[in-house]
């Protein structure tokens, strides 16, 4: 799958490497959609039913945005790192899912290099950039109803702080086809041969990451810290002669505990860049992109028929249209082509029992966020971004399908080849624990 990839990454090999977030500016907006006059976005003629550019978003930047005007929260302003670990609390983003990427794949790119990283916190749906010394937080937020949404944070002490929407300047990367059309937004993680001053050493090498990456292709551009024993990444390596590429020693990159014998970590919130967080962003990104997907396309496909979004509302033909639709996000969900591990995976302290106990959980205590981090990234094998918002905001027709087919794979009615990497254990688990923690699954008669 990595193949895939790579050709994808061809046309914006020197836009990626973060999944987020092209700092740039347009007037101060906050949440606002812009102004009336401004031609109308390629999304609002692709997709008019999604209403991207002018639609009331819920996303946590805006629920924040609101909390603030109405006098329910504030930010405070410190003289290091100004609006960061305020905005980090409001948002409920724990510090330790801190990611450094060295990699100048940013608008701010002359505050980012192999010794001055830039800072990434995230949730489960949203991302927050700090790169050091910069003018900008920048911000990806994943709303429920129209996906990833960015913003910027200007790093200036306010009374009234406000988060400024972008658009084009973001989208030109953060596009599936970089607005050439035909795109959705997204989020994305790069990897890829990165040299002392944070530049490209070669666009061949760069790919997009997603947890179908081979473990050997991930990270390049960024610092990594935790051990993964035989196995081999791109993370912690800066090129400094392009003759590296020919023949790299990546025995001395990997297995990197701490950071402080490369970068001065004094000035960021915690002191590494957990392997673990890494992995899970890795998964996170490639679900939400995805359920961007399937709902641009889905919502544009039933309005353009003039159909509502149930079952029965649907012809033959439509309803055939949104079963292939959603089916690779059925894939996706249970981690269809996921790169097989090889070895135990450990990451720095606190992460992982972090993200473990948001649960939810099971009445024997099993969630689907438990790490398994030795054969594959979660011990049950489903992904628990069936518990967002963005997924539970599909239209219902998709949502009903993607239950049946759970259903239908879960049970055993479903033994293809596509499913093999599910065993009968694995199978009869998450049954049993989607059946306890998702109400709208377990309302389904499965016999």
């Amino acid at each position: 799958m990595y193949r895939k990839n790579r050709i994808q990454v061809r046309a914006v090999a020197i836009l990626a490497g973060l999944l987020l977030i092209a700092a740039c500016r347009e007037p101060e907006v906050a949440i606002r959609p812009p102004e009336p006059t401004r031609p109308p976005h390629r999304y609002d003629i692709e997709y008019p039913v999604m209403n991207y550019a002018g639609a009331v978003l819920t996303d946590p930047i805006a629920r924040l945005q609101e909390r603030l005007k109405n006098g329910q929260a504030k930010l405070e302003f410190d003289g290091a790192r100004g609006y960061l670990t305020s905005l980090l609390r409001e948002l409920g983003i724990d510090p330790k899912s801190q990611l450094l990427v060295f990699s100048r794949t940013s608008g701010q790119i002359s505050y980012i290099s192999p010794e001055t990283p830039r800072a990434m916190y995230y949730t489960d749906d949203v991302y927050v950039g700090w790169p050091l010394g910069a003018p900008e937080i920048e911000i990806g937020s994943m709303d429920p109803n129209v996906g990833p949404v960015f913003y910027t944070l200007a790093q200036e002490e306010r009374a009234a702080v406000h988060f400024d929407r972008q658009m084009d300047a973001c989208l030109g990367c953060h596009d599936s086809y970089s607005l050439t059309g035909g795109g959705v937004p997204r989020f994305i993680v790069g990897s890829g041969p990165t040299g002392r001053r944070g530049e490209q050493v070669t666009h061949e090498g760069w790919i997009l990451v997603d947890d179908r990456t081979p473990l050997s292709y991930r990270w390049g551009g960024w610092y990594v810290t935790g051990t993964q024993g035989a196995q081999t990444h791109l993370g912690n390596w800066v090129i400094r002669d392009p003759a590296e590429l020919m023949k790299p020693d990546l025995s001395r990159t990997g297995n990197v505990t701490e950071l402080s014998s490369l970068i001065d970590t004094d000035p960021y919130l915690e002191g590494g860049s957990d392997i673990v967080a890494l992995m899970v962003i890795d998964h996170q990104t490639h679900l939400q992109n995805l359920i961007t997907r399937v709902n641009f396309d889905t919502r544009t496909l039933l309005a353009g028929h003039a159909r509502g979004d149930r079952d029965e509302e649907l012809t033959p033909e439509l309803r055939t249209e949104v079963r292939v639709i959603a089916e690779p996000l059925v894939e996706a969900l249970f981690m269809v082509d996921e790169a097989r591990l090889t070895d135990q995976i450990t990451g720095t302290p606190g992460f992982a029992e972090e993200f473990e106990a948001r649960g939810p959980h099971d009445a024997q205590g099993r969630t689907l966020r438990e790490l398994d981090l030795s054969r594959r990234l979660f011990r049950y094998p489903c992904s628990y971004l069936i518990y967002s918002d963005a997924f539970d905001a599909l239209p219902t027709v998709t949502r009903r399908y993607v239950y049946r087919r759970l259903a239908s794979v879960l049970t055993g009615e479903d033994r293809s080849p596509t499913f093999a990497h599910l065993s009968q254990d694995d199978r009869r688990s998450v049954l049993e624990i989607l059946g306890q923690t998702k109400p709208e699954f377990a309302a389904l008669e499965i016999p």
